[in-house]
């Protein structure tokens, strides 16, 4: 087999921290759609770092949607590999592979913290390389989160390019939406100045966040939900929330945040 291709990243990861994206992909209609009808269901989980925790909590929530599913964790760095197969017993396999998917052909991959340590022009050859190996009707999500899972945002992929964004947190845990931009993914976090979309969009939901104060006497998720129903009322479009959930969610088409030409 031919070289990984990518580099080694840092490698941090934690018990849990990306749960909220776990829970996400669990109950959005496209993922599970891909997931159900895929002949062969695939997941790949690249770079899942120093230990392989997080992948093997991912096959066993996407298990909840259909228990067939096939995960499998690559990582770049033989180490690491060597040591997931030794924790990961036989629920998960592990590989050694990067952005080729080591020949794979996925229905979904998740790429969490790895493209946050390149340099923002290696995006586009990254999520071109991972969608050459897509099969028919396959997704990729491309995020960051902050150490402790509590921050998270990531860019929803098919084959032909980015689909949507998405904004997760703890809503107990800021003082306002922008507070997520430091976790943009690494395709918009140099474009969060005045002028870009996704600059408009953060200022847009503080100003709502500020106008839902009154509803944090119910608590915080009961404001963000507000928040969420003023930004709709001001013509973003954002997804409506299809259940009640513990997490605070705002996910928008890519078209609503792709960044500008300067």
């Amino acid at each position: 087999m031919a070289a990984p291709i990518g580099q080694l990243t840092r490698g941090t990861t934690g018990y849990n921290r990306l749960r909220r994206s776990d829970r996400w992909l669990v109950h959005s209609s496209r993922v599970r759609a891909a997931l159900l009808s895929a002949a062969d269901p695939l997941v790949v989980d690249l770079g899942y770092g120093a230990l392989p925790v997080t992948t093997l909590e991912l096959a066993e929530r996407l298990r909840a949607v259909r228990s067939d599913i096939r995960v499998i964790g690559l990582e770049i760095h033989p180490d690491r590999v060597a040591k997931a197969r030794e924790a990961g017993g036989d629920t998960v396999e592990f590989a050694l592979g990067g952005f080729e998917l080591a020949g794979h052909n996925p229905v979904l991959v998740r790429a969490f913290n790895v493209l946050r340590q390149y340099p923002e022009d290696a995006v586009a050859g990254a999520w071109s390389t991972m969608a050459r190996q897509l099969a028919p009707g396959g997704l990729i999500v491309d995020g960051t989160c902050d150490e402790l899972g509590r921050l998270c945002c990531w860019v929803l992929l098919d084959a032909n390019g980015p689909l949507s964004l998405t904004l997760a947190c703890d809503p107990f845990a800021i003082e306002r939406p922008s507070d997520l931009a430091e976790r943009l993914p690494k395709v918009l976090i140099h474009h969060n100045v005045d002028g870009q979309p996704i600059h408009t969009l953060l200022s847009a939901a503080d100003r709502a966040w500020a106008t839902a104060a009154g509803h944090g006497v119910f608590g915080p998720r009961i404001r963000w939900r507000a928040m969420l129903d003023q930004l709709h009322a001001g013509g973003f479009p954002v997804d409506p929330p299809r259940r009640r959930m513990r997490d605070g969610v705002l996910t928008v088409p890519w078209t609503t945040v792709a960044p500008r030409l300067q």
